[in-house]
């Protein structure tokens, strides 16, 4: 007899992995994307809606109930309505109560109302366990795959229980949980969404900035100075030539603006002589966002480079070979080759073909999917050493370019220099700050402090 049961029970299948009915309130978009995915992992999902009427939008297996049966069948309700609407849970709160509420709402601007919706959802249902998700997923992402969208899930709430039961169901969807801590930090959540680029907003606003300093500067230098002095009129040059000097210009002074941040901090802890002490905020945002400023002087560099392929055919440029090619011929003189300055000429190139290269390799290895796939060790050789080799490289590509025309008084127009001089300010400080850093003096110290030896410990925290 107990043989038999034994077989029976060993031949049976396995039930303890099915997953528990999920409760959705709400029809709009977003509760039938996210029923839609949920029944694809192999939830049941049982919507409650004040209209039980199916309809084709609704996924074929689901059920629709009203509010309280539906909630009956569950123990995880997510509540897919806006935060006005809240107000029909209250005369439910007795069949709410004990169960795990998901808030997946958002506002339409930051900072809406005093507290979140999910503190104000707890609020009206004070039995029921609260907890923050979905709300940085989109309806469109959970149709068209995890694979073309976010995968991170933030979630918080003050039940450590309830908190893990939706994290389970997260991953169960292919996303990744955030643990974000209690239901305090739901508001911080829900503000995520409205933020339109928020770590790119310093660099972006600096490199505008830059674009359109050296644009009004190259304008009155290449344009307005000639037709004023010289009566010629170089308008034309406001299409490529200008932009021309405006992109690299930017880009290298936005790559030295990625390291100048180490370089301070740096002298910082030698300062204070240890490393347990906050740097201010402002560094401590510059340093948060090297990552945008350097994808931002990528995105210059490349335009430089562009625009630097178009020049053989400019009308501009034919002209000048042209003319020159015609006034040889006719003085019957050819002008013998300066291989000094062809071998100038060639090593700016070569500068800033090498550059270039590694600033590509740079910005490929920042991006998540690659980043991820290295070590710490391998990532810091990338963006440190060869991030600083990049910067040599096209600092020395700007000062080959400029040759002797530093000097050059015509290089000086109404006294202002040319706008590549001008960016090699920069790069130079950075570089000579880091030179004088790796000396064995100043680089043993700065080591120890950073392996946790203490200088001085008064200004530690």
């Amino acid at each position: 007899m107990n043989k038999n049961s034994s077989n029976i029970m060993a031949l049976a299948p396995n039930t303890s992995n099915k997953r528990e009915t999920v409760c959705i309130f709400g029809t709009g978009d977003f509760g039938r994307a996210l029923g839609h995915k949920m029944i694809q992992s192999g939830y049941p999902v049982v919507f409650g809606s004040r209209s039980t009427q199916t309809s084709s939008l609704i996924p074929k297996d689901a059920e629709v109930l009203s509010h309280a049966e539906a909630a009956q069948k569950a123990a995880i309700i997510i509540i897919a309505i806006q935060r006005e609407h809240y107000d029909f849970l209250i005369p439910l709160a007795e069949i709410l109560h004990g169960k795990v509420l998901v808030d997946v709402s958002n506002n339409l601007k930051i900072n809406q109302y005093p507290e979140s919706n999910a503190e104000y959802l707890a609020q009206l249902v004070p039995g029921a366990k609260v907890v923050k998700a979905f709300n940085t997923v989109s309806a469109w992402a959970l149709q068209s795959g995890t694979v073309d969208a976010s995968r991170q899930v933030f979630v918080c709430g003050d039940n450590m229980e309830a908190k893990q039961m939706v994290m389970d169901i997260v991953r169960a969807l292919g996303l990744t949980p955030l643990d974000q801590g209690s239901l305090l930090a739901a508001q911080e959540i829900e503000n995520y969404p409205l933020q339109l680029f928020p770590m790119w907003k310093f660099p972006i606003l600096l490199s505008l900035g830059l674009a359109a300093f050296f644009f009004v500067y190259s304008l009155i230098r290449d344009v307005i100075y000639p037709y004023v002095y010289e009566n010629k009129d170089f308008s034309f040059f406001i299409a490529i030539s200008i932009p021309n000097r405006i992109c690299p210009v930017v880009a290298l002074i936005l790559l030295a603006l990625v390291y100048l941040p180490g370089v301070l901090a740096a002298i910082i802890q030698l300062y204070r002589g240890t490393k347990y002490c906050r740097f201010p905020d402002w560094l401590d945002k510059w340093m948060l966002c090297r990552k945008q400023l350097g994808l931002v002087a990528l995105a210059f560099a490349s335009l430089h480079v562009l625009y630097t392929l178009v020049i053989p055919i400019r009308s501009f440029v034919r002209w000048r070979i042209s003319s020159r090619i015609l006034s040889q011929a006719l003085k019957n003189v050819t002008e013998p080759l300066n291989t000094t300055h062809a071998w100038l000429s060639d090593s700016y190139l070569a500068l800033g073909i090498l550059g270039f290269f590694l600033f590509v390799l740079l910005g490929i290895t920042s991006l998540p999917s690659v980043s991820n796939n290295v070590n710490w060790r391998e990532f810091r050789f990338v963006q440190s050493k060869l991030g600083y080799l990049t910067l040599i490289l096209c600092t020395a590509h700007t000062l080959v370019y400029g040759g002797n025309r530093f000097l050059s008084p015509s290089s000086y127009r109404w006294y202002l220099p040319n706008a590549y001089m001008l960016s090699l300010i920069v790069p130079c400080i950075v570089l000579v700050v880091k030179f004088v850093l790796i000396f064995p003096c100043l680089d043993k110290p700065l080591s120890q402090i950073r392996q946790g030896w203490e200088r001085n410990p008064q200004y530690s925290e």
